[in-house]
């Protein structure tokens, strides 16, 4: 799970890699066996028996900096990644994180250009709303409505989404799943976890390759891991 990449002092969220740090881990991946995929490029290996040294990339909030730091290194090092992008802030900033440094998100034609690079476009919400806490109205659009903006804008449908902030609860869950998408990315969902709760592992830019063997071998306890049955179901 990365989000922004890019040079930055200031970063009071610890959602900022350098792309000389990205550019390590990546070649890290591919020291190790690893090839980085976006989830549902993942997830439907895996549901044919074929997921074997392939490990989901995430980046969430849709930055602009992913398009020009981030996808260069992905393609340099032969990975691919799934972007969880806001089709409610296009071209905007991360206003939500108040005390940190303005970055800006991607337009309509960035996000395009990271689906023609070979990345996954996925669903983040409207404008990152904490789901946990939203009224029925507010999040059946940001579960149902970014989905429609982002068909518009990329001309696909997207499969995945991404609850803003790790937030999710079983409310959250069942709109996500009536509004079309075939899985969903938090953080730690606890009891939640499945195809529409899916874990990630937090990478950042103090992770180094000793970091991120330790992260690997954590993540691989069965806690973390969606059961086959229900891929094969959602891919079948």
């Amino acid at each position: 799970m990365y989000h922004s990449v890019a040079d930055c002092r200031d970063d009071p969220y610890l959602v900022t890699v350098s792309p000389r740090r990205l550019a390590a881990q990546l070649a890290w991946l591919r020291r190790n066996g690893l090839t980085g995929v976006g989830v549902n490029e993942l997830l439907r290996a895996r549901a044919e028996g074929r997921g074997r040294g392939l490990v989901g990339l995430t980046f969430d909030d849709g930055y602009a900096d992913f398009l020009t730091n981030a996808v260069p290194l992905l393609l340099q090092y032969g990975h691919r990644a799934t972007v969880f992008v806001l089709p409610g802030r296009l071209g905007g900033t991360n206003a939500w994180d108040a005390d940190g440094p303005s970055k800006r998100l991607l337009t309509a034609q960035g996000i395009r250009a990271v689906g023609s690079a070979g990345m996954e476009v996925g669903s983040h919400g409207l404008v990152h709303t904490d789901l946990t806490s939203a009224d029925e109205g507010r999040l059946a659009a940001e579960a149902a409505d970014s989905r429609a903006l982002l068909t518009d804008v990329t001309g696909r449908a997207p499969d995945g989404f991404c609850y803003p902030y790790g937030a999710v609860d079983s409310r959250a869950v069942l709109a996500v799943r009536a509004a079309g998408y075939r899985y969903a990315c938090g953080v730690a969902p606890g009891p939640l976890a499945g195809p529409f709760a899916m874990p990630r592992t937090y990478v950042g830019d103090r992770d180094s390759p000793a970091r991120l063997r330790v992260k690997r071998l954590l993540h691989t306890f069965p806690a973390g891991r969606v059961p086959l049955r229900r891929l094969r179901a959602l891919y079948a």
